[in-house]
């Protein structure tokens, strides 16, 4: 036998096109998955990743094409016809019930469960054994909503290999999770490749995609780009294949830009935190806020990032601490307190706590300038229709018009329009928690240089970001956290990845 000859694939999807009103979602695109590798799924957003997925996984039925599965063909008609097939996916935001313990996501519904005799026992050593295998031990009887988000993703990911997988979907796994915990799953990814498992996996991390993948296939407004072999492909080979022109290999940067373009005076301080805290989740956090500055809070995983900036817009309310603005003391118990004091605010979590998804694009862009209006100052329709048509210009937002249900646009593109919603109240300082999870390297680029634009005029950004060389690069000042406090405040033009990692590993500022 040839040893050079490429094995037969698992999954063969053909000439696949799917249209939704006003917008070609894909269109005559092929795929293939061989067993035994990682296959990565590229584009920017509304790329038509997505829309992929879901026509394999019985979500979306395709309108032409093929999809043979081990060489026969299927045309699933829901996910769980597409998982009794033999294709299990796990998707960016995760879709299990915290309400029910740990084993009962993992295992309900799985072979060999009953809702008529549940063993207990039974289910939650597999469960315990599920998790072991990625290298997690926590008590499976315990409801799911008492973990964390990343540990969240982890049983999603355990729930989806105890199922009889040919091909396991992976979109976006590695979105919530720590960089210990994304070695524990690519060490999981390697074992099920050495095993013959096919696997698409989706991400926005071009490190973790070089690192990971055998193959890319690239999408670009709905259409094949190419395939390549990952040894045959550049980082910005990848990104001028996705965008389909030469673009700047990290787009731009904070401490880059002309000094002219600043504020005069560097800005004052527009809010001030001193020993701000609350029971449970952060303690003794100090900070300021200058306008026309970009203020980055960075911080391993868990350590007290998305808490801060929740105590800081009002969604949780401190229990200890001052809040000033403008040098006047505040009181913020609630996000109306914060929307009036003139902040906005972008959860990390834009799903569950950022988009109303059954609304509009419109809806989702005007609803915070009516809520600062107040219930007696409605909007006209006709501003409405003015508000969203300039944000969805200025932005970039892909969609067919601004009617469509924001539900149905590309993770990057509703982060987008969660970004016009605070744009449009005309706000003093934007709280931004991970603006660029799940967003790919051009949307990115373009959304920072809005950010950036915006403090150069005055605006005060605090962003929050997993991602180190992303804070680093993208703020003027960075508060490092650890172990839910503050341990460091550092100029960010100043200090390298290494040096803030010092610091949290407890060495000194």
């Amino acid at each position: 036998m040839d040893s050079n000859a490429v094995p037969v694939p698992v999954l063969e999807m053909t000439r696949i096109s799917k249209r939704f009103p006003g917008v070609q979602a894909l269109l005559s695109v092929d795929f293939r998955l061989l067993p035994g590798e990682v296959h990565a799924l590229m584009g920017q957003n509304g790329a038509g990743k997505s829309t992929l997925v879901k026509v394999l996984t019985g979500v979306h039925p395709a309108d032409e094409g093929h999809i043979l599965l081990e060489g026969r063909e299927i045309r699933p008609t829901s996910p769980l016809e597409a998982q009794k097939l033999g294709i299990s996916a796990v998707f960016q935001e995760v879709n299990l019930c915290p309400n029910l313990s740990v084993a009962e996501n993992i295992c309900l519904g799985r072979e060999g469960s009953s809702p008529f005799a549940l063993r207990w026992g039974e289910m939650r050593r597999r469960a315990a054994a599920a998790l072991a295998d990625l290298n997690v031990h926590i008590d499976v009887a315990a409801p799911l909503s008492d973990f964390s988000l990343a540990v969240q993703q982890i049983v999603a990911i355990a729930r989806s290999l105890t199922a009889s997988a040919k091909v396991l979907i992976l979109d976006e796994p590695t979105s919530s999770l720590a960089e210990d915990e994304v070695r524990r799953l690519f060490s999981v990814i390697r074992r099920l490749k050495a095993q013959g498992m096919a696997i698409l996996f989706i991400s926005h991390f071009l490190d973790q995609l070089f690192e990971i993948s055998d193959r890319i296939t690239v999408l670009r407004n709905g259409q094949l780009v190419g395939e390549y072999p990952i040894a045959a492909l550049s980082r910005m080979q990848l990104i001028t294949h996705m965008v389909g022109r030469e673009v700047a290999d990290e787009g731009p940067t904070r401490a880059g830009r002309a000094r002219a373009e600043r504020p005069a005076g560097g800005g004052a301080p527009l809010l001030r935190a001193r020993g701000l805290g609350k029971k449970g989740s952060v303690r003794d956090i100090d900070l300021e806020v200058m306008t026309g500055e970009e203020l980055g809070i960075a911080g391993l995983l868990g350590a007290g990032k998305t808490e801060t900036a929740r105590l800081l817009f009002g969604v949780d309310e401190a229990d200890e601490g001052t809040i000033e603005i403008d040098g006047a003391p505040a009181r913020i118990g609630s996000p109306l307190d914060a929307i009036a004091h003139g902040l906005g605010f972008c959860p990390e979590d834009r799903k569950t706590e950022g988009i109303l998804g059954d609304l509009s694009l419109r809806e989702n862009i005007v609803v915070a300038l009516q809520a600062k209006r107040g219930i007696f100052r409605n909007l006209s329709r006709a501003r409405q229709d003015h508000i969203a048509r300039s944000y969805i210009q200025r932005l970039g937002i892909v969609a067919a018009d601004a009617e469509v249900p924001i539900g149905k646009l590309s993770g990057g593109n509703q982060q987008k329009a969660l970004l016009a919603r605070w744009l449009a109240t005309n706000p003093r300082m934007l709280l931004l928690d991970e603006p660029t999870r799940g967003i790919d390297v051009a949307a990115k680029g373009e959304i920072m240089g809005q950010v950036m634009d915006l403090c150069d005029r005055g605006m005060a950004v605090v962003f929050v970001s997993s991602e180190m060389a992303e804070a680093l690069r993208y703020a003027d000042r960075l508060v490092v956290l650890r172990d839910r406090r503050k341990v460091a405040e550092l100029a960010a033009g100043e200090v390298d990845e290494q040096a803030v990692y010092r610091i949290i590993a407890g060495g000194y500022a």
